[in-house]
Parts: C-alpha cells; structure tokens; sequence
C-alpha cells in the first residue's frame, strides 16, 4: 500500500524557495543540539557548528527577498511550504519533549 500522497507544494519565488528551505535547515540544526533530545556533546557540537552556517543562509535569503522588493512574507503560502515538506515535525525537535510516564 502506497503512503497518501501530499499536497503539491505551493509555487514560491524563488527567494521564498531558499527561505524556506533555509529556515527548516536551521531547525533542523536547532532539533539536533535540543539538550533535551540529545545523546552527546558531539553530536551537538557539531550541530552547532552547521547552525551558523545556515543562519547566514537563512539571512542571505531574506536579504535577497527584501533586495527584491519582497517586503511580505505570506504566512499561510508558507505555512502550507512547511506542512508539505514536514516542518511541523522537524520543528518539534525544538521543543522539550513531555515528561516520562505521560
């Protein structure tokens, strides 16, 4: 059986593409250092280190978007870029799970 296929991603500019994609990098990293989450240092030092990176990623993007005249983030448009390429849990490794024995 096949898994139920997504919704299309919504069409972006391409400077709203890198946002995106720049963003969920950065959670990602995010995700990866949550001392809540983690198992080592490593691991989360590591992380740490590809956060900048992609911060000033995530900055050039919104730079060029803002260079462009984008000067409006479209929140549901991108909202709905996010639920497609899973951000709502990518971005739930960002938060400090629920006790244990709940």
């Amino acid at each position: 059986m096949l898994p139920p296929e997504l919704p299309p991603l919504p069409a972006l500019t391409r400077a709203e593409a890198e946002f995106i994609d720049s963003y969920l990098d950065v959670v990602d990293q995010l995700g990866r250092i949550n001392p809540a989450r983690g198992s080592d240092t490593y691991g989360a030092l590591r992380a740490a280190q590809a956060l900048v990176a992609r911060a000033a990623e995530l900055r050039d993007a919104l730079t060029l978007m803002h260079a462009r005249g984008e000067d409006r983030l479209h929140a549901g448009t991108l909202a709905t870029a996010l639920r497609v390429l899973d951000g709502e849990r990518r971005a739930g490794r960002v938060t400090v799970p629920p006790p244990a024995g709940n």
